[in-house]
């Protein structure tokens, strides 16, 4: 057996038998020969088969507050620092919103998640929050997650009492590329967001977006970092550069670096959900089928915060093509 082989095996059998990689060894992994990506996929996807079965979870959202965001992350079309043209608007009204949640619930989605642009939420805009919450559990009866920004522990705690499982707060990027991408908050503020989460008692959902101009090394850091918080769930966003952005002229990942991304993320976190996030429709030809036999287990579906996505049906026959089933 080649060396590349060797190690990518004895690496499995030691995840297998419930032992944890260091970055050392997971940067082993990510750099693999490209003629070894197979052997690394197909390991990665035995992994996702014996800790996660052969459920894709399928997750819809719904972008509550779109635009006007007073953060400058430069891959953002919803960022007030950039001109994209993008139409925006404040709160949506709890109705719409309800009956989004329900439309979801009827496709086929496992969980549904609010979404707002937005630094952190007021005490007014988090009031109303609570009440779409309420009645969305009143009314439709679906696993809720929320991405509202920076949180205090009061509101944190408020969501886990309102029986929000979920709280999103990706890192975005590694640390070390963090201040190229951001400069109005720190990466230290988003950690600590997640730590409140956390602390109290909100499932942990993070992750970040590739293709920012980031080297392999700073993917192989975010992976680490993300290891090292353990979340509940993994998002991967693919960029799709946004005119009028300072990305807006970024060239594409290639797939090859998808791929090692999902596959080293899945080693690195055997019992989370990893998702495809945005930009699957885009960059994927496949819409995310190979990936998800290389690691992944989740997707979004029927669209994102600022453009659409695959028909919720389309979706649902891929996972069945390849022999996986829906987590409904």
């Amino acid at each position: 057996m080649n060396e590349d082989s060797q190690f990518i095996q004895e690496y499995q059998q030691k995840v297998l038998a419930g032992n944890r990689l260091n970055e050392e060894e997971l940067g082993k992994l990510i750099d693999v020969p490209k003629e070894y990506l197979g052997v690394l996929s197909d390991a990665a996807n035995k992994i996702t088969r014996i800790f996660q079965g052969n459920r894709v979870d399928v997750e819809q959202l719904v972008n509550i507050k779109k635009n006007y965001c007073s953060e400058d992350c430069s891959f953002c079309g919803q960022s007030a620092f950039f001109n994209t043209g993008n139409d925006g608007y404040q709160l949506l009204p709890a109705e719409q919103i309800v009956e989004r949640a329900k439309k979801a619930k009827s496709e086929g989605a496992e969980s549904y998640c609010l979404v707002a642009a937005w630094r952190q939420p007021s005490t007014h805009d988090f009031e109303k929050v609570c009440d779409i919450i309420s009645q969305i559990n009143e009314k439709v009866g679906i696993s809720i997650e929320c991405s509202l920004g920076f949180l205090t522990r009061e509101q944190a705690r408020r969501l886990k009492l309102l029986g929000v499982r979920r709280y999103n707060h990706n890192l975005e990027t590694s640390r070390s590329k963090f201040g190229e991408i951001c400069t109005t908050h720190t990466y230290d503020d988003r950690i600590n967001t997640l730590n409140i989460a956390r602390e109290s008692g909100l499932e942990l959902c993070t992750g970040g977006i590739i293709g920012l101009g980031e080297t392999r090394q700073q993917r192989l850091e975010l992976i680490a970092e993300l290891a090292r918080l353990r979340p509940e769930e993994v998002t991967i966003n693919i960029l799709v550069p946004m005119p009028g952005t300072p990305l807006e002229l970024q060239r594409p990942l290639p797939f090859e670096e998808i791929l090692r991304t999902f596959a080293v993320t899945r080693f690195a976190l055997p019992d989370s959900i990893i998702k495809i996030s945005g930009g699957r429709e885009v960059h994927l030809e496949d819409s995310g089928e190979t990936l998800l036999l290389s690691g992944a287990n989740g997707i979004i579906s029927s669209g994102y915060l600022t453009m659409g996505g695959n028909d919720m049906g389309k979706d649902l026959a891929m996972i069945k093509k390849i022999n996986l089933e829906a987590k409904v």
